[in-house]
């Protein structure tokens, strides 16, 4: 099994990469690959609504954002980490997450999500909800933890010092460990829930 682990920090080292490694530190006991991309730091523009990956099978921009998509589709799991600004997730990983989803028209149903966070104090819960919004909408089933999955921290490594944060990390990573063997014995047995067509309405008709 894999976990692909996305650290959306400018940081490569900073507090949001100390959630990840705790994290990557139990998918390796539980006998599951880690695979971390940085993008934090990386000139990724938003979408732009052209619709082109409906007919390409990817995003017109051809950057991180399409490399990703190949290792998503192939992992069982997805980690996405953010620093908290302005009580919200990082602006260029809401861009890479909004095209990610956007252009990777493949299945995701029933592979496991799971969004972690870091800050100094405040807007930790508004910026979880923010990116549990990403699993949701495409049918993945979201890993919990003990708490909301946080992490405290305002220096670079200082988050290695929040003990319950840290805790919280390690059963994040037993408890999606746990999900993503009992859903991959329940599509042995069952096979993944039957999709019906998809039904969009709007507020004009």
């Amino acid at each position: 099994m894999k976990v692909l682990m996305i650290n959306g920090s400018p940081r490569a080292e900073g507090n949001t990469s100390v959630a990840l490694q705790e994290m990557a530190g139990i998918f390796a006991q539980e006998g599951i690959e880690t695979e971390l991309l940085h993008v934090g730091n990386q000139a990724i523009r938003g979408c732009i609504a052209c619709n082109s990956c409906a007919d390409a099978g990817k995003c017109v921009f051809d950057d991180m954002v399409n490399e990703a998509a190949a290792k998503f589709q192939l992992c069982d799991g997805l980690v996405v980490g953010s620093p908290v600004y302005y009580a919200s997730a990082n602006a260029t990983l809401v861009a890479f997450l909004t095209r990610l989803f956007y252009s990777a028209r493949f299945d995701k149903t029933m592979k496991v999500g799971a969004a972690v966070v870091a800050a100094r104090r405040g807007g930790l819960s508004a910026t979880f909800d923010e990116l549990n919004k990403f699993f949701t909408i495409a049918g993945m089933p979201v890993a919990s933890g003990q708490y909301w999955n946080s992490i405290h921290g305002r220096l670079p490594g200082e988050a290695r010092q929040d003990k319950e944060g840290l805790q919280g990390m390690r059963t994040l990573a037993r408890n999606m460990s746990f999900l993503m063997k009992s859903i991959a014995l329940g599509k042995e047995a069952y096979g993944i829930p039957q999709r019906e067509p998809s039904q969009q309405t709007n507020f004009i008709r």
